[in-house]
């Protein structure tokens, strides 16, 4: 009966010891994942920076007024193409298909609301109304 409980408690101990480095081994598996992912997280935000870079490069205001001025044509801003805000026209009413339905049906007009007899509001009431 002895040795089955030494034989038992080897089996465990052997059991647990394999089962630790699996979990530590596990565990440096998903640390290297980690440090993997930082790295590319790294490299594609020295990626945007780069292409930020280059946008700003590109979109540079003497740089584009040189394309426009060789390749489109166009005439820099003079001071009268400037306007007020007062002198843009009105936009145009919005359109309320619902609302022009119920005119046509005739609902379009405010209906008179029933007073809330709780209260103890002063409204008119149909029996005191005669």
């Amino acid at each position: 009966m002895l040795r089955i409980l030494n034989v038992l408690a080897v089996a465990v101990l052997i059991g647990s010891a394999v089962y630790a480095y699996s979990v530590k081994y596990e565990t440096i598996l998903y640390a290297e994942q980690i440090l993997k992912t930082r790295h590319l997280i790294g490299a594609e935000q020295d990626g945007i920076e780069k292409l930020k870079a280059e946008w700003a490069i590109l979109t540079r205001p003497d740089r584009l007024a040189a394309l426009a001025d060789h390749g489109l044509g166009l005439q820099r801003l003079s001071l009268d193409q400037i306007v007020q805000a007062t002198d843009l026209p009105d936009p145009p009413p919005k359109v309320d298909s619902i609302g022009r339905k119920l005119d046509s049906l005739g609902l379009g007009e405010p209906t008179a609301t029933p007073s809330d007899k709780s209260a103890g509001g002063s409204a008119a009431t149909p029996s005191s109304a005669r």
